[in-house]
């Protein structure tokens, strides 16, 4: 495989022209940037829509996309919007208000939705998009009786909603406009989405996607597929996901996702992950899933239970779900996020399928072991950090002096006055056929760059953003001799 360089930078982070980076001119630009420097990929985060605490990890649904990063300008270009008709907004800071930029917006889609149904401007596009995708209008039904209820979880509805995919008792045609409005917004998504990643793909650069291994319970995945969920008859979880306690968190993680019915799953020949693959397929190139190793043995955490202190591993049908997906979706491209500390059955199974794997450079640094060179394989993905760490530079300044001491040592064949610098030349020397870097470790940021520390909720997570491409037109060109440099040596 021909080695490769790529950048982890959501498209929430990239500027944009109103309070976010969305789809329009900034990621172009982003785009063209990574391209002249090199990197052959970039990898995102989910876009699906944000739910509590603005994460992508808890969303209303696996398949719709949030609205949020629709680029307003490309709906000018279209015709669905004039320039004159859209306030200036314009953020001056580095922080997302999620609130202001999703209600400017939505004043404009709104907009654009009455127009093309006047004037039919991307009126084809728009019935191809419906009876194309058979998620969209349950999406749509989902997303509209939510907003009926001030944006309330399904399981606070009458009842008679609540079990509207099972019974179809309920009359949603008397929603039909608002239904209507959601599936435009979702047709104009996809379409500004996969006009951005053919452009990247054109200019000879994969897109990696993230999907969360668990789903929400407040979402359209759940209240349409009921039986794949460990629930109660009032559609309660029973049990809920996590991890104990870990790195991150003295008393674990509880996610307070629902944990899946791996029985039902078996039964219908994982119908629901093949469904959810198959889409992921279609929108990015290499797919990453995280917490691969929920599919070798997952937490249980009993619902009642206030932390993820207290559950039990279980084992999951990981090689028959895996067998399934080989068969129904063979060409796909997985990279399994095997961090933390794994039983060996995880790694197993990864290389059972010839997964790519991920080895973060924080967490493979001791300092104490002087040897210790990260140990990556060419099949390993090697990352300076996730969304999920300090940047390089944060957990640099955090360590002891005598840790930074060691570490400088070992990375003292490179020349870089700075040893965070030194860190990622010897990344990009890696002999890893992939090798990733958070855009803020490129520009060498500190933690108030940071876009999630994991155990914690609300801001500032996933609220970082550039509010420029400045600085990284003036690095870019130092890492462009870095990429040029390895492949000289055949790495």
């Amino acid at each position: 495989m021909t080695r490769r360089a790529g950048i982890l930078a959501p498209v929430s982070t990239l500027g944009g022209a109103h309070g976010i980076g969305d789809f329009g001119k900034s990621a172009y630009e982003f785009v063209d940037l990574i391209n002249k420097a090199g990197f052959k990929v970039w990898q995102i985060l989910p876009l699906n829509p944000v739910g509590y605490g603005n994460s992508p990890y808890q969303s209303y649904s696996s398949y719709a996309g949030d609205e949020i990063y629709i680029s307003l300008e490309l709906l000018v270009e279209w015709g669905l919007l004039k320039s004159k008709e859209i306030d200036e907004y314009l953020e001056e800071g580095s922080s997302i208000d999620y609130p202001k930029v999703r209600s400017f917006k939505e004043t404009y889609l709104h907009m654009a939705f009455e127009r093309c149904m006047e004037t039919g401007i991307e009126r084809d596009g728009f019935h191809y998009f419906k009876e194309k995708h058979p998620w969209l209008f349950n999406y749509a039904a989902f997303i509209t009786l939510k907003k009926k209820h001030d944006l309330k979880c399904w399981l606070e509805w009458p009842v008679e909603e609540q079990e509207w995919p099972d019974t179809y008792q309920y009359d949603i045609e008397q929603h039909r406009p608002q239904l209507e409005y959601e599936m435009f917004v979702q047709y104009v998504f996809y379409r500004q989405w996969f006009d951005l990643k053919k452009y990247a793909n054109e200019a000879g650069i994969e897109i990696v996607g993230d999907i969360p291994i668990y789903v929400g319970i407040d979402s359209a995945d759940v209240w349409t597929n009921k039986k794949c969920f460990l629930l109660d008859e009032k559609y309660n979880p029973t049990y809920v996901a996590g991890v104990p306690p870990d790195y991150f968190s003295k008393t674990g993680q509880r996610w307070g996702n629902p944990i899946y019915d791996w029985e039902y799953l078996k039964e219908t020949d994982f119908q629901f992950w093949i469904d959810r693959l198959i889409w992921s397929t279609f929108l990015f190139d290499i797919v990453r899933i995280d917490h691969f190793r929920g599919f070798d043995t997952y937490w249980k955490i009993p619902v009642s239970c206030p932390t993820a202190e207290i559950g039990e591993w279980v084992e999951a049908p990981g090689y028959e779900l895996f067998d399934m997906i080989n068969k129904k979706i063979p060409d796909i491209h997985i990279v399994a996020e095997d961090l933390g500390d794994l039983r060996e059955e995880v790694f197993e199974l990864r290389d059972h399928y010839g997964l790519s794997g991920m080895k973060i450079v924080q967490f493979e640094l001791d300092p104490y072991e002087s040897n210790n060179d990260f140990k990556e394989t060419q099949n390993t993905i090697v990352y300076t950090g996730t969304h999920d760490n300090q940047t390089l530079v944060g957990w640099y300044k955090n360590l002891s002096s005598y840790q930074k001491r060691k570490i400088s040592q070992k990375f003292k064949k490179y020349k870089e006055r700075k040893c965070t610098d030194r860190i990622i030349h010897a990344v990009f020397n890696s002999v890893a056929d992939l090798v990733i870097f958070p855009v803020q470790d490129l520009l060498a940021l500190d933690d108030a760059a940071r876009i999630n520390t994991p155990g914690t909720v609300g801001s500032p997570n996933w609220e970082w953003r550039l509010t420029s491409f400045d600085e990284l037109k003036t690095v870019l060109p130092v890492y462009k001799k870095l990429i040029q440099k390895s492949k000289r040596k055949g790495k």
